[in-house]
């Protein structure tokens, strides 16, 4: 296999598993703008982990999945209290807060960014993405999926048929920040460098962007999406300085003619399409 395929695949591994962390809040109707700053808290624990204290790979993702776990939990009760667009808000100013702390912190090495020691391979990261997407694909096939897909179409009955809406939305925003930290985390370790000036804002809508392309309604959305925006843009580099716009038009026309995403139910025929796409520009 050569370097570049290798390096292809590892981004895409990167990159399901930074669509399940987008996946999650958006499953319950949330859009968390702050997956990349959890994503740069994973790469920094876990080079941290890794670079001075000496311990092994695997406990540093684990110490980077922990430590972002917790900090998600220890600022839930006031970013949930948000909703709708002031949760994008107070997400998005997290993750500017979190990306700013390390650009300023000289023990990571601040702007000049901050060298990882141990390598991790295609193999690491390719069992971390098998690992989520096996565990995700097994949560979609249990109750948990149901109360997740009720809460987002309706807190009141939900709550009304018992479903803690509050704890919901806090596991749910542990766990994501949870998997963009693991994200983090192969990042880190397979490219062997870390700047903050990588975990803006951008970086998350990017994220998000796989599950909208994907799906939003299907378990297998988030790896659809990554794979799509994995590998289009490598396939029209032939476009050479057009390749982006060309990628970002498609994108946008797709958005617009399958807001579902690509796995979910088609119309039952071209006419519904045609009809449903007038019926919304009226």
């Amino acid at each position: 296999m050569t370097g570049y395929l290798e390096g292809i695949l590892v981004v895409l591994c990167i990159n399901a598993v930074l669509g399940y962390a987008a996946y999650l809040p958006l499953s319950i109707g949330q859009i968390n703008l702050g997956i990349a700053g959890f994503m740069a808290i994973g790469a920094y624990t876990s080079a941290i982990v890794t670079n001075e204290l000496g311990f092994p790979l695997i406990l540093g993702l684990f110490s980077a999945i922990a430590v972002a776990a917790v900090a998600a939990a220890l600022i839930a009760y006031p970013v949930l209290r948000t909703t709708g667009i002031y949760l994008a808000f107070a997400t998005f100013a997290l993750n500017e807060i979190v990306r700013s702390l390390f650009l300023n912190i000289e023990l990571v090495g601040g702007a000049a960014g901050y060298p990882v020691a141990v390598y991790s391979g295609i193999l690491f990261p390719a069992l971390v993405a098998a690992v989520v997407t096996l565990l995700m694909v097994y949560s979609g096939a249990t109750r948990a999926h149901i109360v997740l897909a009720s809460v987002r179409r309706d807190e009141a009955v939900s709550d009304l048929f018992g479903v803690n809406i509050r704890l919901v939305q806090l596991i749910v925003f542990v766990v994501s920040a949870g998997l963009a930290a693991a994200g983090g985390s192969l990042y880190a370790h397979y490219f062997s460098f870390i700047e903050a000036q990588h975990f803006t804002v951008f970086l998350s809508i990017t994220t998000i962007l796989y599950v909208v392309v994907g799906g939003t309604r299907s378990v297998w959305g988030p790896i659809v999406g990554a794979l799509i925006y994995t590998f289009l843009p490598e396939l029209l580099r032939d476009s050479g300085e057009w390749r982006f716009v060309i990628f970002s038009a498609l994108i946008i026309a797709f958005i617009a003619f399958r807001p579902e995403g690509i796995v979910a139910p088609w119309p039952s025929g071209p006419g519904s399409l045609v009809a449903r796409w007038v019926g919304r520009s009226r």
